[in-house]
């Protein structure tokens, strides 16, 4: 799977450590920045890997900050994006499995790596359940088409 990856200042401690565990997990990882710790605004790169994600470049997005919640909130704002901000491994799978989530938001300074590991490990190998799940999602997405 092709993963992009994207994070603001906060996250970047993560992602240094999250990006090799996704690519020994035998995933493609496209990073869309920041490539460092210095203050930076965290839409800029939420809105580059929501971006790629909606038009296909990439599978799907993790996104880290802070709490996860400011990169969900800017991901969430592109068509056809559906990002989940989650803190442990069950919500992460549900996310998937009901929502079909297509970005997962991690909060690096809520979480440690290895809680990380398992978020990752439990959403990208959750399937989507369709069925009653996809008749809310239509609903979600005809809010969206609606604005």
């Amino acid at each position: 799977m092709k993963i992009g990856i994207g994070n603001d200042h906060a996250g970047f401690p993560m992602k240094k450590e999250l990006v090799p565990i996704l690519e020994s997990m035998g995933h493609e990882v496209i990073d869309y920045g920041t490539h460092n710790d210095e203050r930076c605004d965290y839409p800029v790169y939420g809105e580059k890997v929501a971006n790629a994600v909606a038009v296909g470049e990439v599978d799907c997005g993790v996104l880290l900050c802070g709490t996860g919640i400011g990169m969900s909130l800017v991901a969430n704002k592109v068509r056809g994006i559906r990002a989940a901000a989650v803190s442990e491994p069950y919500s992460a799978k549900l996310s998937k499995m009901h929502n079909n989530a297509n970005i997962i938001c991690l909060g690096a300074r809520v979480i440690g790596i290895e809680t990380a590991r398992m978020i990752c490990e439990e959403w990208l190998g959750a399937e989507f359940e369709g069925g009653r799940h996809q008749d809310r999602i239509d609903l979600i997405m005809a809010i969206q088409d609606n604005q």
